[in-house]
């Protein structure tokens, strides 16, 4: 059987406060041109469709686009709520949809229930843990000794009616111990909310959610499928894909990548203001700027907007910049003017001296402030 594994949509994110749904409609629409191509016989997502628990109806109207046009391919749907979403807003429709081939992991309650589906193999349960913490297992099992994550999620699997004879794939949303984070995940202080992977042995694939870094964890059988956009600056280096998924009978299982690539990548460039500004270099990616100049550079987002409208963030890296100086007036501080100190805090701070322009303007303020004009 041959499927999609998808994960952490976020639909309704906005990065550095530019809303994302139009870049999240078009790579929706390239996953669904991969259903097409790929022809699978489900799409598994899971967790964090949306980005918040309260999402806005145009993210609401995006996903529904969405599933309701893989539904029309004839495509099994599988989608479980991630530490992002509301499980009980999300799954509320839940059983009026089933029939339609759409299933929406409840909140957990401690029983889940198989999602069946068949191929020339014979029959492939699909297991559908949405994203649960120690608390949430405890107050399901009060007797059960629930100290960890690890803890919570090995509960909750014992507690499924699991016949490892048979092929099983989980879909589940949680910080797997060894992943490697790109620092936009929330993820507890400590790793206190790793879950050891030796608890999904039972499991023929392990479809996961939460990390935007694509990757497999030990072998391809636990898998991090990733996010289809880059969220985040530290994300830039990430290579977005769909993961498909063949499994074949018990113990084959096969992947390969297909590559998304989006309306507008998420990149940095670095360089003198003078050279980046260049009307032979327009994009409309989104943009990190870097300048290097070591004087800023008078309205620089401004100016460089023309050639790059989707800037984001700009930032100097320059003497100034790459020196974290540590300010220390343990010198005699009595003996020396306003002037030398001011100085002396510039040249701490800056990694410069000041200029000759710049010490007039400081000693005629600083003269203006003793006569109380300033």
């Amino acid at each position: 059987m041959k499927f999609l594994h998808l994960s952490d949509l976020h639909i309704g994110k906005r990065v550095n406060e530019i809303p994302m749904i139009e870049d999240q409609k078009y790579i929706l629409d390239e996953i669904l041109k991969i259903a097409d191509d790929e022809k699978p016989k489900a799409v598994l997502i899971s967790g964090d469709v949306y980005d918040t628990g309260v999402p806005s109806a145009e993210a609401i109207l995006l996903f529904n686009e969405f599933i309701c046009s893989l539904a029309e391919k004839n495509i099994e749907i599988l989608i479980i709520s991630g530490n992002h979403d509301n499980a009980a807003r999300l799954s509320c429709y839940g059983s009026l949809v089933e029939n339609s081939g759409v299933h929406i992991s409840p909140v957990y309650s401690g029983s889940v229930k198989p999602v069946v589906l068949n191929d020339e193999y014979g029959k492939i349960s699909f297991w559908m843990l949405p994203f649960i913490k120690p608390a949430n297992v405890k107050s399901v099992f009060p007797d059960a000794e629930i100290e960890s994550y690890t803890d919570a999620c090995r509960i909750a699997v014992e507690n499924m009616d699991i016949n490892a004879e048979e092929r099983n794939v989980i879909l589940t949303h949680q910080f797997v111990t060894g992943a490697k984070t790109c620092g936009d995940e929330e993820i507890s202080v400590g790793g206190t909310d790793n879950v050891s992977s030796a608890v999904f042995d039972v499991f023929d694939y392990v479809a996961l959610g939460h990390i935007h870094g694509q990757q497999n964890i030990g072998s391809n059988r636990v898998r991090y499928c990733g996010t289809p956009l880059k969220y985040s600056f530290s994300e830039i280096k990430h290579h977005k894909s769909v993961t498909v998924v063949e499994l074949k009978e018990k113990g084959n299982l096969e992947i390969h990548l297909v590559p998304l690539n989006p309306k507008h990548d998420l990149r940095e460039i670095k360089g003198f203001f003078n050279v980046l500004y260049n009307r032979e270099l327009y994009s409309e990616d989104y943009i990190h700027v870097i300048l290097t100049d070591e004087e800023d550079v008078p309205e620089a987002v401004g100016r460089l907007r023309t050639v790059y409208p989707n800037i984001m963030h700009l930032s100097y890296e320059n003497t100034r910049t790459s020196q974290n100086q540590v300010i220390d007036f343990s010198n005699d501080v009595q003996s020396k003017s306003p002037i030398e100190l001011f100085e002396e805090l510039y040249f701490k701070q800056n990694n410069r001296n000041m200029s000759e322009v710049q010490k007039n303007f400081a000693i005629e303020l600083i003269e203006e402030i003793k006569e109380g004009k300033a």
